[in-house]
């Protein structure tokens, strides 16, 4: 059973909020001591108000990775002045020597105008000495830019942004000033784990310094996905990344390694989810890996020089999208070296 107080008020001010704020959270103090507000971070989302409800839906999605405090600008245009919801809730009442966590979202209707100082708004709001990720998944640049000033964290989507090589280039842009989680990049992770894992063993070690192609199909939406995957072969394997060519759709690139040169290829494949469809590695000297992804989790090939062929399946590698949203949220208390190198490279896949 969930435990809610709720406080609204219109034409409002953000002092006014964070008072309110306050006093439910001391008003559930007062009906039992053992009521305590989660302190681990803080969420600032800026969404269009007329799809604020597909936001709340995914973030309620995301299971244990709440955020602490939620605050959600839902930007309507016209709007001049402020409105605000702050909620409170517990999933029931804590049971007799434990404590139960306090979930705290506070929604803020705002105008266009007010995007560009939105940080004078949001700074009242958030928990002071906690990380602060902001999330903007309906553009919303400006906005973006004023909270950098509050935030350590920048949560995107580079598949949001029509043309990739400007999503690139703005995730590297954002990535001089706060830490990048970018969900284009987490849905590899299962991919970038199974390709790490087939080299792991000291036996294929030798493998690495002879691979010559690189195939990589995604969904229509997805490549800047497939890019980044790519890009962080070129990073972790040391390969000089140039710029690919389309052809009939397909990118074409050829990259030098450190023996030979590597022929890349992504391809955008019809299919219900985003993110990869499938990779295939092969060497020089006729070793063959492809990954696809199949029902219950990613189907596995290996087939070696002699003809020697491997088959399994690598069960619950998707997590789905909230599951995504999720591992974006907990990555924001994370660091992952590895993904600012494949950025780079992967800008300099696609440079025009």
């Amino acid at each position: 059973m969930t435990t809610d107080l709720v406080w609204s008020e219109q034409d409002t001010t953000p002092d006014a909020i964070e008072s309110a704020l306050r006093g439910l959270l001391v008003e559930f103090h007062a009906a039992n001591a053992n009521y305590v507000p989660a302190r681990v971070i803080n969420l600032v989302c800026v969404v269009d108000k007329a799809w604020s409800g597909e936001i709340a839906n995914r973030l309620r999605g995301v299971g244990r990775y709440h955020a602490s405090r939620t605050v959600v600008c839902a930007v309507e245009p016209g709007r001049q002045h402020i409105n605000a919801t702050a909620t409170i809730a517990a999933d029931g009442e804590p049971r007799p020597g434990e404590f139960a966590l306090l979930r705290e979202t506070v929604i803020v209707e705002c105008g266009t105008a007010h995007l560009a100082n939105i940080d004078s708004i949001v700074d009242p709001l958030v928990v002071t000495d906690l990380a602060t990720v902001v999330w903007s998944p309906h553009g919303h640049p400006d906005a973006v830019d004023a909270l950098l000033k509050l935030a350590q964290v920048v949560l995107l989507d580079s598949v949001d942004e029509p043309e990739t090589e400007v999503a690139l280039r703005r995730a590297h842009e954002l990535s001089r000033h706060a830490y990048v989680v970018d969900l284009a990049w987490l849905r590899s992770t299962p991919w970038r784990e199974r390709v790490a894992g087939s080299f792991d063993p000291p036996s294929r070690r030798e493998e690495l310094h002879h691979i010559n192609s690189v195939s990589v199909r995604h969904h229509p939406d997805s490549a800047a996905a497939g890019l980044m995957f790519l890009g962080w072969l070129c990073s972790r394997l040391n390969w000089s990344p140039s710029r690919m060519l389309a052809r009939n759709g397909t990118l074409h690139g050829r990259v030098s390694g450190r023996r030979q040169d590597v022929e890349l290829t992504l391809t955008p494949i019809d299919m219900s989810v985003r993110g990869l469809c499938a990779v295939t590695i092969e060497t020089s000297e006729g070793m063959h890996i492809e990954l696809a992804r199949g029902d219950g989790g990613l189907r596995a090939v290996r087939r070696d020089a002699r003809g020697g062929e491997q088959k399994w399946t690598v069960l619950g590698a998707s997590r789905g999208e909230a599951g995504i949203l999720g591992e974006g949220i907990r990555q924001a208390l994370l660091r992952d070296p590895t993904y600012t190198p494949a950025l780079d490279a992967a800008a300099r896949l696609i440079a025009a």
